[in-house]
């Protein structure tokens, strides 16, 4: 009786082949999140030492992120949206939000 050893190698191999899916996928996630953050801090030219709050997976087709800080030459605390293209690896910012009537809070 001859037996088909192949079936039993790929079974045999299933478990390394997940868990290196996964950790290029974990890799490839933080990746995504650290290029949206960067162009995303980097495209909020209205706020001083903005800080970037990553979606961490975003949708299909965008990265997302809150971009929030104190406006240049005023005070206060304002949020843009980020949009960030998978595909095409660029950016696009929405219009300064007064984050107080957001809901947003302001820590000092």
């Amino acid at each position: 009786m001859k037996r088909n050893i192949i079936p039993h190698l790929a079974i045999a191999a299933l478990p390394f082949l997940v868990t290196a899916a996964r950790a290029s996928s974990d890799e490839a996630w933080e990746q995504l999140a650290a290029d949206v953050e960067a162009k995303c801090r980097k495209a909020a030219v209205a706020i001083e030492k903005p800080k970037a709050a990553v979606d961490p997976f975003g949708t299909s087709h965008y990265g997302l992120a809150l971009v929030t800080g104190k406006p240049k030459g005023a005070k206060g605390l304002i949020v843009q949206i980020c949009v960030y293209d998978k595909q095409e690896k660029s950016v696009e910012i929405g219009s300064a939000m007064d984050a107080e009537k957001l809901g947003f809070t302001s820590v000092r």
